[in-house]
């Protein structure tokens, strides 16, 4: 054994080995994948196998002693890999895209919630690099300069092709269409593993990246006759009600709706978002079974899916990889059919999801960034400007816009990993040692007061009884890797239809001059924004490409599609492969024929949106007569001091 361990392949199976051990251990304790039954398990166990194989043999083609720098080189690469999977699963239950990474612009703003998410225990990670450095420093005297026989290094990758084979077969007979139902990743690395997803998120990429090249006109045909019969007529009590009123359109970040009557040691953690649910003297009408439906691009994509009705991309952000596709977003609907003007009002910086550049292509008129805010110490933390100065200084902007307008209000403090100055936090942190769980309700509560504070200043402006007023949350704030501590929250265990439940977050609005409607239990979500406040302006959303329906209308379609495949209904949901009774909260082991096609045409929709994006068919849709083309250089979001520099000196003197 000895003598084994000091040649090539000795130190390569130890690598291997160790590999494998520490893939698995990784797979156990970090990644919640739903693993059930013992195939499932076996595939667990066997999936690090192929990879460490394949990759780790690479490094035997070398020459002499290279051959072990170069495994040790590989390793540490694949170790990166994964490490980074482990990070970014911490905060979003989900692993790394090819088209994540591109959104390198996003990095720099984000490093408070990276380093709360590494782990001291993480360093254990690293401990067999160091082991095999050690151990190379030992055995390559004992190496010849030569090359290894070619035909072991072919026969460790041969090997490595034949479990990637046989683990492939078996998780088909598993989970058949596993690769053509992809909306999942978590489903793949289960089969496949993370670094066979990796690879397989790569040539997916390379795929849809000539997409865009190969469509043409005939492609939008198939969507537009699906979007088509899925329209629902609009409620006469609501359509034209706001036409012509300003729209403020508040986005509420990471704001889950279990928060929504939560009360910590007895006391109320959002009392006024309460009092805006409950008394219908307020106008609100609230729907507690709204869903947020984001994906990779989190609050990224909830502005795309309620500006377009658009889902978002399975990997990535649209906003990122498709910016410069065509859109017929709400801004550029509301400016040509009723005059209206649109902002956007975030302390962040401008570049951050790529929003200077997408924001053109959604005809915003303007966008307040960071260079419009007092971004002094004291008024930022964590991802930019706090929620009560970002109100009171985006005033003036908002009295200053055009009439109608359409202002898009974004908050920030109630962001992972929910930091708050001791000043600002009026509530006490929960107890469960979670910190981020804990400071979750501080920083709720601190929107909250902000809410009402800009809420008074709307009043003492004029602007809060003649105005629709939208609040909306963006998408989870606390993800399942928080399941101990969110079961000492809600008293419940987090099984995973409990979990889809957790994914519901606020959305009420108010319209002048309609009485509300208390709370409404319809089941909706974010796709389905953009049809309703278009059906209340008096626009018929049946001229556009959209695959939500008015939620206010008595056909309005009650199944909400999550971006990776499972949806919500009002009697049942189909949450990881199995169907679940909402009442009893029970497994139903017989589906119905009826739940198999509402499963089929989840996919389809999905699939149909997916086509929109990578195809930019929109370019090839024309809404009605009137419709123009958004032009992008008619749009410039430099500072408060500088001139668009597109614009021709006519329409700078005008």
């Amino acid at each position: 054994m000895k003598k084994f361990l000091s040649t090539k392949m000795g130190f390569f199976a130890v690598a291997l080995v160790l590999f494998w051990i520490k893939t698995y251990a990784i797979y156990k304790t970090e990644f919640s994948l739903g693993v059930s039954g013992a195939m499932q398990e076996f595939l667990l166990f066997l999936n690090p196998l192929s990879s460490g194989l394949i990759f780790l043999g690479l490094a035997l083609f070398a020459k002499g002693r290279r051959a072990g720098i170069w495994i040790i080189i590989v390793d540490t690469i694949l170790t990166f890999i994964l490490y980074a999977n482990v990070v970014f699963y911490r905060f979003n239950s989900d692993f790394i895209t090819i088209p994540t990474m591109m959104q390198t612009d996003n990095f720099g703003s984000i490093g408070g919630s990276i380093a709360d998410l590494a782990q001291m225990h993480d360093l254990l990670y690293a401990v067999d690099i160091l082991f095999l450095i050690v151990l190379f420093t030992f055995v390559r005297k004992s190496w010849t300069v030569s090359r290894m026989q070619l035909r072991k290094p072919f026969m460790v990758l041969a090997t490595g092709v034949l479990v990637f084979t046989i683990n492939l077969g078996l998780a088909e007979a598993d989970r058949p269409q596993l690769l053509e139902r992809t909306f999942d990743r978590n489903y793949l690395v289960k089969y496949l593993g993370a670094f066979n997803f990796t690879i397989y998120d790569a040539i997916q990429s390379a795929k849809t990246s000539t997409r865009r090249v190969l469509a043409d006109s005939n492609d939008i045909t198939k969507v537009e006759e699906y979007t088509d019969a899925k329209y629902a007529e609009p409620n006469e009590k609501y359509f034209g009600k706001g036409e012509g009123k300003n729209i403020i359109k508040i986005h509420l970040e990471s704001f889950q709706s279990f928060l929504i009557d939560y009360k910590l040691n007895g006391e109320e953690v959002t009392p006024f978002l309460n009092d805006l649910v409950h008394d219908q003297e307020k106008g609100f009408t609230y729907f507690d079974n709204f869903f947020h439906q984001t994906e990779q691009g989190k609050t990224a994509d909830a502005e795309l899916i309620t500006d377009t009705s658009l889902y978002g991309l399975p990997q990535g952000s649209a906003f990122v990889t498709k910016g410069n596709n065509t859109y017929q977003g709400l801004p550029a609907i509301l400016e040509q059919q009723q005059g209206y003007t649109s902002s956007v009002f975030h302390g962040d910086g401008k570049s951050f999801w790529n929003r200077d550049e997408v924001y053109k292509h959604l005809g915003i008129n303007e966008f307040y960034h960071e260079d419009y805010y007092d971004m002094s110490e004291e008024n930022v933390i964590n991802y930019g400007l706090k929620d009560k100065p970002f109100f009171e200084q985006s005033m003036p902007y908002l009295e200053d816009m055009e009439q109608p307008f359409y202002a898009h209000m974004m908050t920030l403090t109630h962001h992972h990993p929910y930091l708050i100055d001791e000043e600002d936090a009026s509530i006490e942190p929960a107890e469960t040692g979670d910190g981020s769980v804990d400071r979750y309700f501080q920083t709720a509560r601190y929107l909250d007061e902000s809410l009402e504070q800009f809420f008074n200043d709307l009043k003492e402006k004029g602007l809060y009884e003649d105005s629709i007023i939208m609040i909306y949350g963006d998408h989870y704030g606390i993800s399942d890797n928080h399941n101990r501590a969110m079961k000492e929250i809600t008293g419940e265990e987090i099984t995973p239809l409990k979990n889809a439940e957790l994914q519901r977050v606020p959305f009420m609005i108010k319209v002048p001059g309609v009485e509300s409607e208390g709370i409404n239990h319809e089941y909706t979500g974010q796709i389905d924004v953009m049809p309703t406040l278009l059906h209340i302006l008096g626009i018929d959303a049946s001229d556009y490409i959209q695959f939500g329906t008015d939620m206010f209308s008595e056909d309005h379609k009650e199944f909400v599609p999550f971006r990776n495949g499972n949806f919500m209904t009002d009697e049942y949901s189909y949450v990881d492969g199995k169907y679940y009774d909402n009442e009893t909260k029970e497994v139903i082991k017989e589906p119905t024929e009826e739940m198999k096609k509402m499963e089929d045409q989840v996919v389809k929709e999905l699939e149909l949106s997916d086509e929109v994006l990578y195809g930019d068919l929109l370019r090839f849709y024309t809404p009605n007569e009137e419709w123009e083309p958004v032009d992008t250089d008619n749009y410039f979001y430099g500072g408060p001091d500088e001139e668009n520099p597109n614009q021709d000196q006519e329409t700078k003197e005008e």
